[in-house]
């Protein structure tokens, strides 16, 4: 620390020469306690006698205002970006999260270039689906950089809402594409019941239509559970564009949406193994 507050005032009169003044007090974050109560409580003088010059002199600094000593948590002291590895379970989270969110945009970004579509109406819907969601995976990447420290946290706000928005706007678009599909598989469903109700009025075998049937139904039932899956996190994305306030962000509502969306996804999955 007595190596660092000599650098900053050294800094500090080089600025003085130059013109530049410095009025204010310079930050000193450190991750030690002990340190910063060694270097402003005489009291553990009589204990630092192997640090006793550095000891005073620190504290002649802190006493003349010319630095004031900050703590900082170990995990966001920047000064160990170069010196102190991430711990492994960090860096393995870390990592995995950014990896998840950036080959979930690059999915986003294939399915938009591979889509197919009959009407503008139907491109609309694409876009604000696939590019909603895309949006939202990619300024992810950003947040996790002000969480990590690499960007300032002071951005972190306004990121976060461009997030909200961005899924809210592909829940928006995933639904109504769902719905559409939803559609779809009822006018299927409607023609194979007739095909089923003439073979049935004409004593012919239609076994094959059956099962193609139940394969409707199934599709049918997974297709609304999905819907009403991305209403629940719609639902709570909008508590998160609200920063928490309003009816619909109510922690019984909030918390309720995400125990459905989950028991949804555990359904799906579970029926898709």
């Amino acid at each position: 620390m007595a190596d660092l507050v000599q650098e900053l005032i050294l800094l500090k009169r080089m600025s003085g020469t130059f013109g530049v003044m410095h009025i204010q007090p310079m930050n000193v974050f450190c991750d030690s306690k002990s340190a910063i109560h060694i270097a402003t409580n005489p009291v553990f003088h009589e204990r630092t006698k192997h640090i006793e010059n550095d000891c005073h002199f620190v504290r002649n600094e802190v006493v003349t205002r010319n630095i004031l000593l900050q703590h900082v948590d170990t995990t966001t002291q920047l000064a160990y970006i170069f010196t102190k590895p991430i711990g492994r379970d960090g860096f393995c989270v870390g990592v995995s999260r950014k990896a998840f969110r950036l080959g979930k945009f690059v999915q986003d970004i294939n399915a938009l270039r591979s889509s197919r579509w009959d009407s503008n109406r139907d491109l609309v819907l694409i876009l604000i689906a696939y590019g909603g969601e895309g949006l939202y995976y990619f300024v992810e990447q950003f947040i996790w950089l002000t969480k990590s420290g690499l960007i300032d946290a002071k951005h972190s706000k306004w990121l976060q809402k461009i997030s909200a928005w961005a899924e809210l706007v592909g829940y928006v678009g995933s639904v109504s594409m769902k719905v559409r599909d939803l559609r779809k598989l009822r006018e299927e469903e409607t023609c194979v019941a007739s095909t089923i109700e003439i073979s049935v009025s004409r004593g012919i075998a239609c076994d094959g239509e059956d099962e193609k049937m139940k394969m409707i139904k199934g599709k049918k039932t997974l297709k609304v559970l999905s819907i009403m899956q991305d209403l629940a996190d719609g639902l709570m994305t909008i508590s998160d564009i609200g920063d928490g306030k309003g009816v619909l962000s109510a922690p019984s509502v909030v918390s309720s949406a995400g125990l459905f969306s989950a028991i949804v996804s555990t359904h799906k999955n579970w029926v898709s193994c």
